[in-house]
């Protein structure tokens, strides 16, 4: 382990000894905001303290087998040379996970997400695409036992969605789902095409986290401009009959969030607030990305909307993940819900960009 490395987990575990000293104090729970905050960071630090105290003791163990090592005595040296490799291999996976520990922890990761899907070039095939996309998408939220909600849509001519935006509630959502942002490209032969010419359309997928009641975002109500309107598509006759749906416009950066999906006013009115806020939340942190990072793209992509991450060529049954290199012939498979199979290795790819830029410090 480098000095860097050691002189961290030294560190974390003193912080951790100070945080377990405050919350005892006497007066510890009188501020209930900060006793919280603390409680937090300790259950966060833990995991990490008692891994180094267990790699502490094995490198302890393996320091006195080895002095063992140089006994007189015959059996001893034979015992030691015995333990050494488990000693050795324990260590090292002990080191391993303090690295994993020591990776940079989202404060999204565990959020809820808003999903907006948006037809680019293409017309009616991107549209088309869009829906293809949704479906996919819940599908997978299907399957890890997410709970998708549509906030609203814009439906296409002949299909599909010029827009649509859903919130996604469930664990893990923000961090498995984070990476499905950039442009996603298709390659398929139109059903109007007469000549089976292949054509190219596109769609972009953002996803934003949730904002929190940590996230200090505060929207002057002079900044917004509230519209509302009838609702149109889905929901009967009663949004044919109120004007329920909201459109909020965010005067100094030009946002506009519409939600209709809802019978309420009210309701359509505060969904449509958290989009906005989650929006600027992602403005916010993509600035700062780009501010840190010189705009330098990482392994996975920026999360750009204009980025293509993503390739779906019907003709072949292909789909080619760029950003990491990956084809695979399962389109339907995938279609159908199954992304894990992308998902992972983008996530694999990831931590392990991290642990190498950990590596270099």
């Amino acid at each position: 382990m480098n000095p860097a490395t050691e002189k961290k987990l030294r560190e974390a575990s003193a912080r951790h000894a100070e945080i377990g000293a405050l919350l005892s104090g006497p007066d510890a729970a009188a501020e209930r905001a900060r006793f919280r905050e603390l409680s937090i960071e300790l259950s966060q630090l833990a995991p990490l303290v008692e891994t180094f105290a267990e790699y502490r003791r094995l490198q302890r163990q393996l320091a006195e087998t080895r002095a063992m090592l140089e006994d007189a005595d015959a059996s001893i040296r034979r015992l030691a040379k015995e333990e050494m490799p488990a000693l050795e291999s324990g260590l090292a996976a002990r080191e391993a996970e303090l690295q994993e520990l020591l990776l940079p922890k989202e404060r999204a990761a565990e959020r809820n997400i808003f999903l907006e899907i948006r037809a680019g070039t293409g017309g009616d095939e991107a549209a088309l695409f869009a829906g293809d996309l949704f479906r996919m998408y819940h599908a997978y939220a299907e399957q890890r036992g997410w709970r998708m909600e549509v906030i609203s849509r814009s439906e296409g001519e002949h299909g599909g969605y010029k827009e649509i935006i859903s919130r996604i509630d469930g664990a893990q959502a923000h961090a498995r789902m984070k990476f499905e942002s950039g442009a996603h490209r298709v390659q398929r032969v139109p059903e109007t095409e007469s000549q089976g010419r292949i054509h190219t359309s596109a769609c972009t997928v953002a996803v934003l986290p949730e904002a929190d009641e940590a996230d200090d975002v505060e929207i002057p109500p002079s900044d917004l401009r509230i519209d509302t309107f009838r609702a149109s598509g889905a929901g009967g006759q009663h949004v044919n009959k109120t004007d329920s749906a909201i459109r909020i416009t965010h005067l100094p950066s030009g946002m506009v969030v519409e939600c209709q999906d809802r019978r309420s006013q009210h309701k359509n009115r505060a969904r449509a607030m958290q989009v906005l806020k989650a929006r600027l939340l992602e403005a916010k942190a993509r600035e700062q990305r780009l501010r840190e990072a010189g705009m330098r793209k990482s392994l996975v992509g920026s999360g750009d909307r204009s980025e293509r991450i993503r390739t779906y060529n019907f003709p072949q049954g292909r789909v080619t993940e760029h950003r990491v290199g990956l084809t695979l012939y399962k389109l339907a498979d995938i279609l159908a819900g199954n992304l894990d199979q992308l998902i992972e290795p983008l996530i694999a790819g990831h931590r392990a960009e991290l642990l190498a830029e950990q590596a270099a410090v």
